[in-house]
């Protein structure tokens, strides 16, 4: 499957508006799937978003894990919706061991982004000001970045901080 069939699918779905539907189509598509420009792992991903869109947290959860078991590249890493499912299904101790795996483990931009943002969802506003700075630290110049600085931006003013140097840098970037 290439990206643009992935686009098609998923804008003719959501022009229904029903993301079960959009669920269950991409759960067949996943399970069917071998290879394409499209990861098996991100095509799960998606599905569990969708799953999660449609109040089943419990099936977006499974389909995250089968993600994160597959290993395929996928634009954040699994594990992250893992622990934003977890919290929402009010396991917070094991979405913080989660958060605490990926830490270890390694990440990407685009993955602390996401954990800074379950972060400040649930509460700890310092892991997610924590995650947004080393996000920041760790993205080159681009739209990603100017997403983890805003974040990192409405975080601080919920912490009640100053602006620093960082915050600086989102006023050059507009």
């Amino acid at each position: 499957m290439t990206r643009e069939q992935l686009d098609r699918l998923l804008e003719q779905a959501l022009l229904l508006d029903d993301h079960g539907a959009l669920a269950r189509q991409l759960d067949v598509l996943a399970q069917s799937y071998e290879t394409g420009e499209v990861s098996r792992a991100a095509i799960l991903v998606l599905a569990a978003e969708e799953w999660r869109q449609s109040g089943q947290p419990a099936a977006a959860l499974d389909r995250f894990q089968q993600a994160a078991d597959d290993g395929g590249e996928a634009p954040v890493d699994p594990r992250a919706g893992i622990a934003d499912t977890l919290f929402e299904l009010e396991r917070p101790d094991e979405a913080v061991d989660m958060i605490a795996t990926i830490r270890r483990a390694g990440w990407t931009p685009a993955t602390a982004l996401t954990i800074a943002e379950t972060l400040a969802a649930y509460g700890d506003l310092n892991g997610a000001h924590e995650w947004a700075t080393d996000g920041v630290d760790a993205c080159p110049p681009g739209l990603l970045r100017e997403a983890l600085l805003r974040t990192r931006y409405r975080i601080r003013i919920d912490l009640g901080l100053p602006e620093d140097d960082l915050d600086a840098l989102l006023d050059v970037s507009r």
